[in-house]
This record gives structure tokens, sequence and C-alpha cells, in this order.
């Protein structure tokens, strides 16, 4: 079973990237594909937070265990099966700006393809890191 994810940035209008993962892929390698999809550099800490329906905070999974579990022990299907379908990806502890993840939907694994996976994108990807000379791109408080 595949699980498609989109991922959108708040401030960011006309991004977009689908993102397609097996069930048994984690939150590591989610990471991982994130990483080299939009050029992040890999060496920087980096969290996923499980957003509430009330869009507050509710679980995180680190690098390591932070109290909720790290990222290469958890499942994807796992967070699915407990209703944990929307994700905050922190790709920038300093300034808590972040990737959203929203689940969409299942779908049957395609022959001869690799997963995770790029299914679709749209628009170029945010910078890893803020320019302090920058003041177009709105921070995004995650805390």
């Amino acid at each position: 079973m595949i699980y498609r994810f989109t991922a959108t940035v708040d401030s960011l209008k006309g991004f977009m990237r689908q993102y397609e993962l097996r069930g048994s892929n984690t939150l590591y390698e989610l990471h991982g594909h994130i990483v080299n999809d939009l050029n992040f550099a890999p060496d920087q800490m980096v969290l996923f937070r499980v957003e509430s329906a009330k869009g507050k905070p509710s679980k995180t999974y680190g690098l390591f265990d932070l109290g909720d579990g790290s990222m290469d022990e958890i499942h994807i299907e796992q967070l699915v099966k407990q209703k944990e379908t929307t994700l905050l990806y922190v790709f920038d502890m300093h300034d808590n700006r972040a990737l959203r993840l929203s689940f969409v939907k299942t779908d049957e694994e395609l022959p001869r393809k690799s997963y995770p996976r790029t299914s679709d994108e749209k628009g170029d990807p945010p910078s890893q890191f803020l320019d302090p000379q920058d003041d177009d791109e709105e921070i995004m408080n995650y805390e």
C-alpha cells in the first residue's frame, strides 16, 4: 500500500510537492527523501511534529527520541492508523520554518517504482535558511 502526502509551506504560495511512501517507510526515510528533493543540507537538526485537529502540536519525532519516539522507529502506516495525518517537518529550527505534510490517500504500489518518491511538484522549494537581508518570506512559528 502506498501513502500519498502533499507538502506545502504556508508562507510560500505556489510551492507544492506530492510524496508517495510505502507504509513500511519510516519518518527517517521520508526525511532523507525531502532533504534530497529540496536540496537541503543533510547535517541539520530537523524534526516532525504531529498537528492535532485543533492545529496544535501533539507529538514530536526527532532524529533521536524526544519522548514520543525517533524518526527511525515511526512507520508511515502507523501514523495513518493513529490518525496522525498532518505533520510539520521543521527544517529550520532557528526560525521555526516547516513543511506541512498532509495525508491525501492510499493507493496501490506501482511496479518498477522505488519509494519514497516525488510524484508531483510545483514551484520553487523554500530555501533551507532565511537570508537575514531577505524579508520577503514570513517566519512561521510552530512552537
